[in-house]
């Protein structure tokens, strides 16, 4: 029953985030918190994560701006692996307490730096990606942070989901690595991801 009760929650999040170009995770928290709890829910939400921006990349594939993806992902693809690996070192009511409180300010956050609209240079970019790529290794996601970052670098409609996809792809993929370096993936877990991306 929860894996049905996911995947309609999923189908609903994965829709709006293809819409908007992010969101789902923040519909989803709750629900994988729930049914599995923090530390559980964050690799499914990277398996899940993967897929789904797979998904966008195939779409928007000719819209991705490249250097910005590659000014991102250079600094946050080790961010986010540092972060899988300092989310593994924690008790699980740390990581409960670390995820709650950053999807408390996450939002605040993300309409700061819209209403400051900054406007970013590609290195400016790279170092963003390093702060955001450590948060992404220790949260479900931070897709608003990342999608703002991508905006204030000017990048807009398609070609902002489909880099900001790319990107965060890429980021999750480092982040599974880091998972599965320190034996954290198990055929559950892959399953319910697999299960949440493809809804």
């Amino acid at each position: 029953m929860d894996y049905l009760y996911i995947s309609v929650i999923g189908l609903f999040a994965g829709t709006l985030a293809g819409i908007i170009g992010t969101g789902s995770s923040i519909i989803l928290l709750p629900v994988l918190f729930y049914t599995l709890g923090a530390q559980m829910a964050v690799p499914v939400m990277a398996v899940a994560a993967v897929l789904a921006n797979l998904g966008r990349v195939v779409i928007w594939w000719r819209q991705i701006h490249w250097p910005a993806v590659l000014a991102y992902s250079v600094t946050s693809i080790p961010a986010a692996m540092l972060g899988a690996n300092t989310l593994i070192s924690i008790s699980e009511r740390r990581a409960n307490l670390i995820l709650g409180s950053f999807f408390l300010i996450m939002l605040p956050l993300r309409r700061y730096l819209q209403r400051r609209q900054l406007a970013l240079q590609l290195w400016q970019l790279g170092v963003a990606g390093l702060c955001i790529g450590f948060i992404t290794g220790i949260v479900v996601s931070s897709g608003p942070l990342s999608i703002a970052a991508f905006t204030a670098a000017g990048l807009l409609q398609g070609p902002l989901i489909a880099s900001e996809a790319a990107a965060s792809m890429l980021v999750y993929l480092a982040k599974l690595t880091a998972f599965g370096n320190a034996d954290v993936l198990n055929t559950g877990i892959l399953i319910q991801g697999a299960a949440l991306g493809v809804s």
